[in-house]
């Protein structure tokens, strides 16, 4: 059972590490900031999500 908690733990830390990583280039790809690139990435999903919200056309492209 705890293989089962360790790999659950790896693919976590996985997602968060791209949340982060598609933030900070969304942030960088508007601002061509890195102050504001590592913010946005410190945010992580929670900036793609709102960039993907608040875009024309939204989530459906």
């Amino acid at each position: 059972m705890s293989a089962v908690r360790v790999r659950t733990g790896e693919a976590a830390r996985a997602g968060i590490g791209l949340g982060s990583a598609i933030a900070a280039a969304i942030s960088w790809s508007l601002h061509k900031s890195i102050v504001w690139a590592a913010i946005q990435g410190f945010f992580g999903w929670f900036y793609v999500l709102y960039y993907a919200l608040t875009r024309p056309g939204g989530l459906s492209g």
